[in-house]
């Protein structure tokens, strides 16, 4: 008689949940095609807005009347308090649009000024020429009071999509993880699949490694589809090619593995197929606006940032980001990667006290 194998088992599991995953058209909107309309909006639509963030050079004068008409324009955001080194990153990823170092000149009343564009943000970069000129030669400031030198700087350019691209991504990790899980065990509860499986000699922990194995392998198609969409057809940067896809695909198996946690509490206490929408919206929604999906949470309220920066989403996105854009190795990011192994730990902590089979 042949013995007995879970790891069959487990395996014959992860098969038919990958086509029944394949099947779900809930499964397919958020884990594909949602996100891929907005990297498609985005993409099509490119950069843009009217805002220009310029950085102040450690150092410079600030009780000038130059910086002083630059921050009534309006339109121009005045970054501070930051060292050389953050500016020279900001700088190089189009963070900042332009720095301005402003100093009174030796044995003069007049000032001179001295802006760094950056290659990274041209189209702001020629908007900000134009205020600096109207204020320097047809408004405020003369050539008397104030000389202007500009350079420019020559970096990779940080287009729209690869900022929203991560985010996207990550979106479609939470959604897979949360909503597929918390959907799947729930109605294998209520349907008393779980119950029959226990009159056979499948372990527990194969149905769970059968479920995962499905859900990860689901998510992973679906970010590799979402990246070579990206790429090849908006410009996705990918430094390292085929090594920084790796890389990514690496995160996002652990970003996916982490969410399933949730997924898993949320099946343990819905009483109902009705209450797992409603649950896993407080857990999604949140993470999908505060996590810098859209927007950088920079942009955001200080008193909001704290909470941005408590979200697991957020430190998978800057992850992801960071390894596309700037090229970093896994290890290069094992904050972000500490973080989400720590709400891992937590999560199922929880899930394991909440979680039923029967």
């Amino acid at each position: 008689m042949q013995k007995y194998s879970n790891i069959t088992a487990t395996i014959a599991l992860a098969k038919a949940s990958f086509r029944s995953i394949m099947r779900s058209p809930s499964a397919v909107v958020f884990t594909l095609a949602f996100p891929l309309i907005f990297i498609l909006i985005f993409g099509f639509l490119g950069g843009g807005g009217t805002r220009i963030d310029v950085g102040i050079t450690p150092g410079s004068d600030m009780n000038n009347p130059v910086i002083g008409m630059l921050d009534k324009t309006g339109m121009i955001r005045l970054v501070k308090n930051k060292t050389k080194a953050e500016f020279d990153k900001l700088l190089e990823k189009g963070n900042v649009d332009a720095m301005i170092d402003v100093h009174r000149k030796v044995n003069s009343a007049a000032y001179s000024v001295n802006v760094i564009y950056t290659s990274a943000s041209r189209d702001k970069g020629g908007i900000l020429k134009s205020v600096l000129n109207n204020l320097f030669y047809d408004k405020t400031l003369k050539p008397s009071i104030a000389e202007i030198k500009e350079n420019t700087i020559t970096v990779r350019e940080y287009k729209t999509i690869d900022f929203i691209l991560p985010g996207q991504l990550g979106f479609s990790l939470l959604s897979t993880g949360v909503f597929g899980t918390a959907f799947v065990f729930l109605s294998l509860r209520q349907t008393l699949v779980i119950k029959r499986f226990f009159a056979t000699p499948v372990k527990r922990s194969s149905i769970v490694i059968g479920e995962g194995i499905a859900r990860i392998g689901f998510a992973l198609i679906g970010a590799l589809f979402i990246i070579l969409i990206g790429h090849f057809f908006f410009g996705f940067t990918l430094v390292h090619g085929v090594f920084t896809v790796a890389n990514m695909l690496i995160l996002a198996t652990l970003g996916v593995i982490v969410f399933m946690g949730f997924g898993f509490i949320i099946s343990g206490v819905a009483k109902s197929e009705s209450m797992v929408p409603p649950i896993s919206n407080i857990v999604t929604l949140p993470q999908f606006l505060l996590s810098g999906t859209f927007f950088s949470i920079e942009a955001f309220p200080t008193w909001l940032q704290p909470i941005s920066r408590a979200l697991p989403l957020t430190y998978l996105n800057d992850a992801m980001r960071k390894v596309a854009f700037e090229g970093m190795g896994l290890w290069d990011v094992k904050f972000q990667i500490m973080i989400l192994l720590l709400w891992g730990i937590g999560i199922y902590a929880v899930a394991v006290k909440v979680f039923k089979w029967e």
